[in-house]
């Protein structure tokens, strides 16, 4: 039985989207994404947008605008990097500087946290640099994040789970806290 305390949620193509950048005022959840928010946050477990968005730097959107899309989707809070694509931050996915930053906020150990994402080469990455669990979805570029040839990540952060999408993702980690 795990204590989860906080669920680390990526934007683009897990909770909804493409994958590829989709400005605040036009993103689309998935169906089934407010339901798997709501369920963890019912069971306690705090939820959090964990997000690389480079297009901040570059003045195609602000941090306000994603920061409020996450508020409506009833986050607890959002983590966002807000650096261009290569930026030598310490907060651009793979790097763990905003799971970092959350856990001092929050007080939260994060190996009883869980990054869910469709990202190998940066979500389960990130997540493996501070011991999390590591939740692959299929969905964005999840299926290509599992194709043989982009498997360069595998090795140093296999994921504990591949869901098909958000809300199974959600309910296995839920089944882990219980079970």
């Amino acid at each position: 039985m795990h204590n989860l305390q906080a669920v680390f949620i990526d934007r683009d193509g897990t909770m909804g989207g493409t994958g590829h950048f989709i400005h605040p005022r036009d993103f689309e959840l998935f169906p089934f994404a407010l339901g798997a928010i709501h369920l963890l946050k019912e069971k306690g477990i705090k939820v959090f947008a964990l997000t690389n968005q480079h297009r901040i730097a570059l003045g195609q959107a602000s941090e306000a605008e994603f920061t409020s899309q996450f508020v409506s989707f009833g986050m607890d809070a959002s983590y966002i990097c807000p650096h261009s694509s290569g930026s030598d931050c310490e907060c651009q996915k793979p790097k763990p500087g905003l799971l970092l930053r959350a856990a001092e906020e929050h007080g939260l150990d994060l190996r009883q946290c869980a990054v869910i994402g469709d990202v190998g080469t940066t979500d389960m990455l990130a997540a493996a640099a501070v011991g999390a669990i590591k939740v692959l979805v299929r969905t964005g570029w999840g299926e290509n994040s599992l194709m043989a040839y982009r498997k360069d990540w595998y090795e140093a952060a296999e994921p504990d789970f591949i869901a098909a999408d958000l809300l199974e993702a959600a309910q296995w980690l839920i089944a882990l806290k219980v079970g």
